[in-house]
């Protein structure tokens, strides 16, 4: 019969490698979730990120505040010094309306 301390000692082997696995499969599993961010153009708060106090960090705050219009992988903060980019002056050169980039 399998006295108790020989069972603690299965458990505790077994949780090294299921912590050793897990390492191992961390890396893919975080490539694949920010590939997915990437592609769908994901947001924090439509993960759920968001705070529940309704406080961000600075960091986090300026970063989402800066992107006002996207467009594919450009993006501009729309802010009114400095100069715009480029494709930002083509489309207002062109009489089109940036605000169908405006990122909501």
């Amino acid at each position: 019969m399998t006295t108790y301390a020989e069972l603690q000692a299965q458990i505790k082997k077994l949780q090294e490698q299921a912590e050793q696995v897990k390492a191992k499969e961390l890396e893919t599993v975080v490539a694949d979730i920010k590939k997915k961010i990437s592609e769908y153009g994901l947001t924090a708060e439509q993960l759920g990120f968001s705070s529940a106090t309704g406080k961000t960090s600075k960091k986090a705050a300026t970063k989402e505040s800066t992107v006002m219009y996207k467009k594919g992988d450009q993006t501009w903060s729309g802010a009114t010094r400095g100069r715009k980019p480029d494709w930002v002056k083509e489309i207002l050169e062109a009489g089109g309306d940036i605000e169908q980039y405006r990122v909501k």
